[in-house]
């Protein structure tokens, strides 16, 4: 019996071998399973530059950056709609372009609706003489509707 076998297994393996050689298995079940996170880390990192960039355009400018003076009985106001920022070396700029002390009403009144109550604050820094904030001051009071606030923070 054993002879007949080792006599027919040639032929037997000649014939088995190209059919097992095209024979397609499917893949294990286990192999299946797998989560592939690297599209949902994509995703996230995606959303989360969204998240960044949209915040960044959520915070308002309310001028250039100046050492305000401190003041304890200081009142938070609305929105201002114009900020009038004075620097330490005395120089005007109206939102963030630079303007000169003569220009100043003309500008001021270019920027808002006739007929509209406008407010304008001043940004004046600490170190900023005391004439030249007067000097600004007086120039826009005599603006009809416009009203002043000066900037301060809290101690």
């Amino acid at each position: 019996m054993v002879a007949l076998l080792l006599h027919l297994m040639p032929p037997i393996l000649r014939w088995a071998v190209p059919i097992l050689r095209f024979m397609h298995l499917p893949p294990d079940e286990e192999s299946r399973l797998t989560i592939n996170i690297v599209p949902m880390i994509d995703v996230v990192f995606a959303i989360l530059a969204f998240f960044i960039l949209s915040t960044l355009y959520l915070t308002r400018a309310e001028g250039l950056p100046v050492t305000l003076p401190t003041a304890t009985t200081s009142v938070s106001q609305d929105e201002a709609a114009l900020t009038l920022t004075i620097t330490a070396e005395g120089t005007l700029f109206l939102g963030d372009e630079p303007v000169t002390l003569e220009a100043l009403p003309a500008d001021v009144q270019a920027l808002i609706a006739p007929g509209q109550p406008a407010m304008v604050t001043i940004r004046a820094d600490a170190a900023t003489p005391h004439g030249q904030v007067v000097a600004v001051m007086d120039r826009i009071r005599n603006l009809a509707g416009v009203r002043l606030g000066i900037a301060t923070q809290q101690p």
